[in-house]
């Protein structure tokens, strides 16, 4: 566990409250910025962040591309753990690695997902033996993007190399969040599957990152750290 830092949490949804709990588990300070507080991330500023390490995002795809921002001017490290905004990765890399400060973005944060990640990507071979490989995704009812980035990270892992990965996003009651990959040929099925049992994970996993960036430099994916934590 690493020294107390001074952590900034922007959005205290069902994730952003978890990541709030651990932060102080793990001996932290905690300072909550409300949406209301920070249209366009004008609350984060170079004077607001004086002593901060990191602020950590989990707040909407219309709010985050702001934030990030924000963070990169003020020249303070950020862990972004809200999805729905990759889209705009290639304009926003360049800008945060000229700000100079530490970043680390992940579709899902838990180290489950990100084993998981990593079986999947192994898994795309079967594409050159005949295989079809389908992603399905469930989700709560409340969730904003569909696709999940969890889903779509999947998506790109096996078809780096070519092939398709057709995704089916369902949104159903309070479901925390699952993840199946059917493998499917003529002569036998494969499936590989994730199940979250609670969003502690994805927290838990956010905190850790934002720990691992005191000290650090540059733009980082947390599919390609969390090994180092």
């Amino acid at each position: 566990m690493s020294a107390p830092l001074h952590l900034v949490l922007l959005g205290r949804g069902k994730t952003g409250s978890l990541v709030e709990t651990i932060a102080r588990e793990r001996g932290h300070e905690v300072r909550i910025i409300a949406s209301a507080e920070n249209p366009g991330g004008k609350a984060i500023t170079a004077d607001s962040m004086q002593g901060v390490d990191a602020v950590i995002d989990f707040t909407t795809p219309s709010a985050v591309v702001g934030n990030i921002a924000a963070c990169a001017a003020a020249g303070v490290n950020m862990v972004v753990g809200t999805t729905g905004w990759q889209n705009k990765l290639a304009s926003l890399q360049p800008m945060v690695e000229q700000s100079g400060i530490g970043f680390v973005w992940g579709t899902n944060f838990s180290i489950g997902v990100n084993i998981f990640f990593a079986i999947t990507q192994a898994a795309a071979i079967a594409q050159k033996h005949g295989y079809m490989v389908r992603i399905a995704e469930k989700h709560h009812v409340h969730k904003k993007d569909a696709p999940s980035g969890t889903a779509v990270t999947m998506q790109k892992l096996l078809t780096a190399q070519g092939g398709e990965a057709q995704i089916e996003s369902i949104r159903e009651g309070e479901t925390i969040g699952t993840h199946v990959v059917l493998i499917d040929g003529p002569e036998d099925t494969m499936m590989l599957v994730h199940d979250a049992k609670s969003r502690r994970g994805f927290a838990e996993g956010a905190v850790r990152a934002a720990e691992w960036l005191t000290g650090k430099k540059g733009f980082y994916e947390f599919k390609d750290i969390f090994n180092k934590l």
